[in-house]
């Protein structure tokens, strides 16, 4: 666990943020690379993911706040602490935040949304994976303790300074569990751009495989936000879920336009 790569006094450099900013290029320079594949152009998808990027930051911030709404309500000033600022916030807000600001920008630009979204999506799938090394480096979003052989003891102290990281306790390394899973879906989203496909298929796939490996993952992942009235699950399963489903059907609902394009 390495939470910063360097420090000078009171300023460090987060290794979180370096491998956030570096998922974040990544991904955003292969789906200016396939834009041409889809014919559309590289400073338009450039853009994109720019106001996307911005639009998942408030987004991630958004729904970690909801989640504690209680804790802030309480202390509305630590909205805008270092801490909560420093936060990376939770994935789901983040990608719904920035579908919700790519759809403004795509309807505004009058961009086929679907064909878009599928040049987007290696792209979201690479940078995720790298993203979630950050989370491990960091020493936030752990598992639930374990006695498994590969369980990961975190020992910094500065992970727990910063996220309350529990110390010289074995548990899941679901960031790890999470980076494994988003990089062999990136492969498979990838390597499907390069097959013919009906618009909305690489989406519908990023979104069913994802939402259901996270879902699973939920399962040994420690929650410290309550969890009313919502059953046996949280909320990140019931998001899950409901992408898990939507991303099917855009799956279905392209492979069946692909069929109607290529049947004699």
């Amino acid at each position: 666990m390495l939470p910063w790569l360097f420090r000078i006094g009171d300023f460090f450099l987060p290794t979180y943020g370096l491998l956030i900013t570096l998922g974040f290029l990544s991904g955003l320079w292969l789906s200016c690379r396939l834009a041409p594949r889809a014919g559309l152009d590289k400073e338009t998808i450039l853009n994109l993911g720019v106001y996307a990027a911005l639009g998942g930051i408030l987004g991630a911030k958004l729904l970690l706040i909801l989640m504690d709404l209680e804790h802030y309500l309480a202390q509305p000033r630590e909205i805008f602490s270092f801490s909560t600022l420093q936060a990376g916030g939770i994935f789901y807000g983040g990608l719904l935040g920035g579908l919700l600001v790519a759809a403004l920008y795509m309807a505004r630009k009058r961009l086929p949304v679907l064909r878009v979204a599928d040049v987007l999506a290696p792209g979201l799938a690479l940078g995720h994976a790298i993203g979630r090394l950050g989370c491990f480096a960091a020493g936030c979003c752990w598992g639930l303790p374990s006695r498994l052989p590969w369980a990961v003891t975190f020992k910094n102290p500065a992970a727990h300074q910063m996220f309350g990281t529990p110390l010289h306790e074995p548990l899941h390394p679901t960031q790890l569990y999470e980076v494994l899973a988003v990089a062999a879906i990136f492969v498979l989203v990838y390597r499907r751009f390069l097959r013919p496909h009906g618009p909305g298929a690489l989406l519908g796939l990023y979104l069913t495989l994802y939402s259901t490996a996270r879902f699973l993952i939920e399962f040994v992942r420690a929650h410290d936000e309550a969890n009313p009235a919502l059953g046996p699950l949280h909320l990140q399963q019931w998001i899950a879920l409901a992408l898990a489903f939507t991303g099917l059907w855009l799956w279905i609902r392209a492979g069946r336009l692909q069929r109607r394009t290529t049947s004699p």
